[in-house]
């Protein structure tokens, strides 16, 4: 699949808006958890299930590592879907990969302990050995199986998909999960063996939803393991381990938390994997649903040009930024804390309002404050003033340092108003909005942080050209 091609992979996929109400919220869901070997299209069957491409999907074995979910409206019943990857039986005993496949392996066999319904996804051919292995495994759980056999489009290889029950299933459907050919009947299959007694719905209660950024390997799904109290995430010293976008939800202080640990973003030239291409820009796109972003840094590595790339797509969306030095129990010498702070915040001189805090994921020291401070984030993201007293503050700040009144570069500043919250964004209304200059709009910004209680967030602040005061905007 060439990358140019990964935006259009599917078919159909309607808009999310046409299956539940984002107003709602949905507890006690049931949990349908997807299995098989490798490359059997579990992940496009998920990505078929959620209408929407949550999972990367390749044609590469093992594509998906961490367990990932999302919730489902399967025949209107809200599900909660898991992806997991692909039971691997053949491995070169001692290597990197083979030790990877252990871990993927041990987190798919814990999925199936807290599954309601397990999804059996075989491919339409001969049974392999890691088919029989894993059906074997399955036996414990076999009163929540529902078994599917992918890739027989058009009634291709159907013949052969039946010779599956010679190995007990009670029955079977041949689905595409590709073309969609059957996925309307597999939903009716699904929620007709699931539980939906216990499901209550209520109002969608607002959570901060904060994505772990960085470099890999710089200790991101140990801090979302650490802050969602669970292995969701694979750790591994391995570089890359994580290729999806893992989600996890815990509480603090009476506060909600949705966490997004991302793949490792790197440069572009070290980027040679279609996968590590896919999971760099889902990495990236997944900025955009965030209201704080968690950007580790290896106390001991640093910095890295990267660093301020990924942090460039945060602060031009207005997403609050936490600089998070991990590992911080690992630094010896004099290096002071101090010291590395003031470096920081000189070689990211425009985001001086960033904190920067000290972290070890691994023993949890540092993490009480890390979301003590994201709290505070998301108030100040949250804040919205009321444009008089927006005005009020202005007629002050002008009156303290006038605009230029020179005959070329001479303008007035009429009113502002606040655009929008989280972003956060401000709207000037000047005489000669090419006239205001950079520096002024930097004056008013410094202002507004100092005055105005956003001093730890970024602000969008933009001009738009009137001639009219604020008392006479709606005349």
């Amino acid at each position: 699949m060439k990358r140019e091609e990964f935006d259009a992979e599917g078919v159909d996929i309607p808009e999310e808006g046409d299956f539940f109400d984002d107003s709602k919220s949905y507890r006690n869901i049931p949990l349908l958890v997807i299995v098989g070997r490798p490359n059997v299209g579990k992940s496009t069957l998920f990505n078929r299930l959620l209408h929407k491409r949550r999972a990367i999907t390749d044609p590469t074995p093992g594509v998906t590592r961490d367990p990932i979910e999302s919730v489902a409206f399967i025949e209107g019943k809200p599900v909660r879907v898991m992806d997991t990857g692909g039971f691997k039986l053949e491995r070169v005993a001692g290597t990197p990969d083979a030790a990877m496949d252990e871990m993927v392996v041990e987190k798919t066999l814990q999925s199936l302990k807290k599954a309601d319904g397990i999804l059996l996804l075989l491919e339409a051919g001969p049974a392999t050995a890691e088919d029989e292995e894993f059906i074997s495994l399955l036996r414990p759980h076999w009163s929540k199986l529902i078994v599917a056999v992918n890739k027989t489009e058009g009634g291709r290889r159907e013949a052969d998909a039946y010779n599956f029950l010679q190995y007990g299933f009670k029955d079977i459907l041949c689905i595409s999960a590709e073309h969609g050919d059957n996925i309307l009947e597999l939903g009716e299959l699904i929620v007709s063996r699931l539980d939906f007694s216990k499901v209550e719905e209520g109002e969608e209660e607002r959570r901060i939803r904060v994505a772990i950024v960085g470099k890999p390997n710089t200790g991101k799904s140990t801090l979302s393991n650490r802050l969602t109290g669970t292995q969701a995430s694979i750790v591994s010293d391995v570089a890359g381990t994580t290729r999806d976008v893992v989600e996890g939800e815990f509480e603090f202080k009476g506060h909600k938390f949705q966490v997004l640990d991302t793949a490792g973003i790197r440069r572009k030239s070290r980027v040679h994997e279609d996968i590590e291409y896919y999971s760099v820009n889902r990495a990236i796109k997944t900025l955009k649903n965030a209201d704080i972003v968690f950007h580790m840094i290896d106390a001991q590595e640093g910095l890295a040009e990267q660093d301020k790339k990924i942090i460039a797509h945060a602060s031009s969306a207005g997403i609050g930024v936490i600089f998070v030095l991990n590992k911080w129990d690992t630094v010896r010498g004099d290096k002071k804390f101090k010291d590395v702070e003031t470096e920081m915040k000189y070689l990211f001189g425009h985001m001086e309002y960033a904190p920067v805090l000290p972290l070890s994921a691994l023993n949890g020291s540092g993490v009480s404050e890390l979301l003590t401070m994201a709290i505070e984030l998301f108030g100040q993201l949250s804040r919205k003033i009321d444009t008089s007293a927006l005005n009020l503050a202005l007629s002050d700040w002008v009156a303290a340092s006038p605009p230029p009144q020179g005959r070329v570069n001479q303008f007035k500043i009429r009113y502002m108003t606040q655009t929008s919250a989280n972003p956060v964004r401000f709207l000037v209304f000047a005489t000669r909005p090419e006239a205001v200059t950079t520096s002024y709009l930097a004056y008013i910004r410094n202002r507004i942080r100092a005055d105005l209680g956003f001093d730890r967030i970024p602000i969008v602040l933009e001009v738009k050209g009137s001639r009219r005061k604020w008392e006479q905007r709606e005349g």
